[in-house]
């Protein structure tokens, strides 16, 4: 007589019998999310933007503002794509947006200069892109602070002072920056590497809610836990928790496997793939990777389980993950929030495993100021899954809420 199947094992079976038989229900939990990190790791391989598009309104026609417009174009992260003969049209292009920022030099500019007046060179930009506009701010002061510098080196020169005191004079006091981390502010680094989590959280936590969903929805609840008896068994006194939680466990193990060896392959073809070694540790992150995404399969099986409703267990999937960057202080600095958003940030998973990676992959933080958030993480899909075995086990006495889409 052959041994009796585990419920875990057979669950896995039976979710695996559905994945193989689903082409797009496969494809969700394998190479739609592995494209979309493909498809965000191409977006940012650029590292760092440059040739930037901008315009030039010389109304001068001067050796100095020729000379403006000839740093303007050496400067990497500068693209003069175009040149204006008056106001209107330099207008036109801003409001169509063909040119991000466009510079004016206006008349006089060298007249100004030679009679020992400041001269004015006007940078209009479109402070809607803050990434374009702060970078373009950037590279124009440069030019035009260098230009500057020049003309007043040569001034004091022609006066008889030497070239260290007139170099004194003009930068008395300088601010010396130094760039801890992300040094050469790699946008891979910093925001391509921490959107793919986002979107895998996303793909993680739809799967969860979908995968318990659909057995709600097509009223196979009772087939899935005690195949072979009927639709409906173990409504009578309800299944298990034990039974019910390693169903769970079995069910959901597939989707978390396939979407943790996506997340890791991305993460080791953004670090190593892409000559990135880490000061920290690039082992722990993959751990925290891993136990994230499978907190994020438990919220989503969770509310399925809780709603005993597919469409607003995914619903609930999409209110918690969409926003989930937004909130994670990447973006945009956690302590600048008001009270009640980062409350709400700091209730969403993504937020602490976003600052795990930031410390260990750009901060070379020590391990122990990362150690407990994945080992919590861990703690939390344990404790969710307990939890939703719990109540599929009361939704196996209730066979009239099955079905519900």
């Amino acid at each position: 007589m052959p041994e009796p199947v585990s419920p875990f094992t057979r669950s896995l079976r039976r979710e695996a019998r559905r994945l193989a038989s689903q082409p797009w229900e496969l494809a969700m939990v394998s190479w739609v999310p592995a494209l979309a990190a493909a498809l965000m790791w191409w977006i940012f391989s650029a590292g760092l933007p440059n040739r930037l598009p901008i315009g030039v309104l010389d109304e001068d026609h001067s050796a100095i503002s020729r000379q403006i417009e000839r740093f303007l174009e050496a400067s990497p992260g500068l693209q003069v794509a175009e040149r204006y003969a008056d106001a209107a049209e330099m207008d036109r292009a801003l409001v169509a947006g063909r040119v991000h920022a466009a510079v004016w030099m206006p008349r006089e500019l060298s007249r100004e200069l030679k009679q020992g007046r400041a001269g004015q060179v006007v940078l209009l930009h479109n402070a809607q892109r803050g990434t374009h506009s702060s970078l373009i701010q950037r590279d124009v002061r440069t030019a035009v602070g260098t230009v500057s510098a020049g003309i007043e080196l040569t001034a004091r020169a022609k006066r008889g002072e030497s070239a260290p005191t007139a170099r004194a004079h003009l930068d008395p006091v300088r601010a010396n920056t130094v760039a801890l981390f992300n040094t050469s502010s790699n946008y891979e680094q910093f925001l391509g590497a921490a959107l793919i989590p986002a979107l895998l959280h996303i793909f993680a936590m739809t799967a969860g809610a979908w995968t318990l969903g659909r057995e709600l929805r097509d009223r196979s609840l009772g087939e899935w836990l005690a195949p072979g008896v009927g639709a409906n068994a173990g409504t009578a006194a309800g299944a298990n928790w034990g039974d019910a939680a390693a169903a769970l466990a079995g069910k959901l193990l597939l989707p978390w496997a396939s979407l943790s060896v996506v997340g890791l392959l991305a993460l080791l073809g953004l670090t190593l793939g892409r000559g990135w070694h880490p000061a920290g540790s690039l082992l722990w992150v993959g751990v925290a990777l891993v136990l994230f995404l499978g907190l994020s399969v438990a919220m989503g099986a969770f509310l399925a389980a809780l709603t005993r409703s597919l469409r607003t267990a995914l619903s609930g999937t999409g209110f918690i993950t969409a926003p989930a960057f937004a909130f994670g202080g990447v973006g945009f600095p956690l302590v600048a929030m008001p009270a009640a958003a980062r409350a709400w940030a700091l209730a969403l998973p993504y937020t602490h495993y976003a600052r795990v990676q930031i410390e260990q992959l750009q901060m070379g933080a020590p391990l122990a100021y990362s150690m407990a958030t994945p080992l919590w993480m861990a703690v939390a899909a344990t404790a969710l899954l307990a939890a939703s075995a719990g109540l599929v086990g009361r939704a196996t006495k209730a066979p009239e809420s099955w079905g519900k889409r």
